[in-house]
């Protein structure tokens, strides 16, 4: 794949399908991209957090510039409908839902909450033929885990063509990792005012965590030092190999104390679309999180950090340490974004370096892959042919 001198700025052929063919296809404004260069579909994604979704209430929700309404039936079921009926564009969300039908507001069509078929329309008289079982409601798979509803969003259908049964899913949806049954579950969720390719740069990106993360109980700027890492292809995406944790950042040096253990290792791995795994194990104790960057609108993503361990459980307020250190991880890496939003208004020039920008520049190698393998029906070719070690300061 065709790359970029280092630093340059890439450029849009016109009259040819957005394919991506350097690190930074979002330098260009959004609003000459079409929106798949920016959100891939026939993935799964986080929607809403389980606990904003309660029976016989419906919950709106944005994803991929998709409106959706959310719900729960009777049983608890939680299902996702496209937030428009299709007879008029009504928001379905506006309208009644009896734990099995959702029933448009405005003229009282009624959709199962699952499938999306049409149930009833009121207006018809019994000598009128219209097939209501061939009408249907957007409707997506529904997966429900560790606090959170995910939804998979397939390929859209060809403009003008509505809607039919629901796409089933080639897969289930990503799971946290978990070592052991006893453990503590937690998530924290965060705007941001950025696109989704920013957002998800941002959060593999190794070398703003002195000046972003800066706190007297995490590391200091002065610690700065080289640090390398050895990469390598995985699925559909790359790993960071198992490794020592950083030496100067004092969480680490706690766990290496509380767990007493010889050796304490953690692995990062990122895949397409969006996300980010990562598990530290030290002896008999483990920590993992599962981190998503979810695209809401080209311009507005959001973080979602799941996270999972049996760290700390019979120390007083252990749990309630883990959680503020992440919660103050995810809020200094929002306020980040939220200024980098003040910057990225005015379309600057910007670029990616080695070694550090590598793992940037590979996640959009990722996508162009992903996207050429789309068009031309062919397999995905992986742009990363063989492990590397990569050398930073942070």
């Amino acid at each position: 794949m065709a790359t970029l001198p280092e630093g340059e700025s890439p450029r849009v052929s016109p009259g040819r399908p957005q394919v991506f063919i350097s690190p930074m296809p979002e330098l260009e404004s959004p609003q000459r991209q079409i929106p798949d260069s920016l959100m891939l579909t026939g993935f799964w994604y986080r929607a809403v957090p389980a606990d904003r979704v309660h029976r016989h209430q419906l919950q709106k929700a944005m994803l991929l510039e998709i409106p959706l309404v959310l719900g729960r039936d009777h049983q608890g079921r939680a299902f996702a409908l496209r937030d428009a009926c299709p007879h008029r564009g009504m928001p379905l969300h506006c309208g009644q839902f009896d734990g099995e039908q959702v029933e448009c507001g405005y003229h009282g069509w009624r959709f199962d909450a699952h499938t999306g078929q049409c149930q009833l329309i009121p207006s018809l008289t019994a000598g009128q033929t219209l097939k209501v079982d061939r009408i249907y409601a957007g409707s997506y798979a529904c997966q429900e885990h560790d606090q959170f509803i995910w939804v998979y969003v397939p390929e859209p259908p060809a403009a003008g063509a509505g809607f039919t049964k629901q796409v089933e899913p080639p897969s289930a949806a990503p799971q946290i990792e978990k070592f052991s049954e006893k453990c503590k579950l937690a998530y924290l969720t965060a705007d941001m005012p950025v696109s989704v390719d920013h957002g998800i740069i941002g959060l593999m990106d190794p070398a703003h965590g002195p000046f972003v993360h800066q706190a007297w109980w995490w590391r200091k700027r002065a610690s700065i030092h080289e640090k390398q890492k050895n990469f390598e292809p995985i699925p559909n995406g790359f790993r960071m190999s198992a490794h020592t944790p950083s030496s100067n950042s004092a969480p680490y040096k706690l766990l290496r104390v509380y767990a007493d253990a010889d050796s304490i290792t953690t692995t990062i791995d990122f895949t397409l679309p969006n996300l980010r795994t990562e598990t530290i194990r030290a002896g008999k104790y483990w920590f993992s999180s599962l981190t998503t960057v979810t695209p809401i609108t080209r311009n507005h993503c959001r973080i979602d950090v799941v996270a999972a361990w049996n760290l700390f459980r019979g120390m007083p307020f252990g749990p309630q340490l883990l959680k503020f250190v992440f919660a103050k991880f995810v809020e200094q890496d929002r306020r980040t974004m939220e200024l980098q939003s003040e910057g990225l208004k005015h379309n600057p020039h910007l670029m990616l370096i080695d070694d550090a920008d590598r793992p940037a520049k590979w996640y959009f190698e990722l996508k162009a892959a992903y996207l050429e393998a789309k068009r031309s029906g062919r397999a995905m070719k992986h742009p990363i042919s063989e492990a590397v070690t990569l050398k930073w300061r942070s």
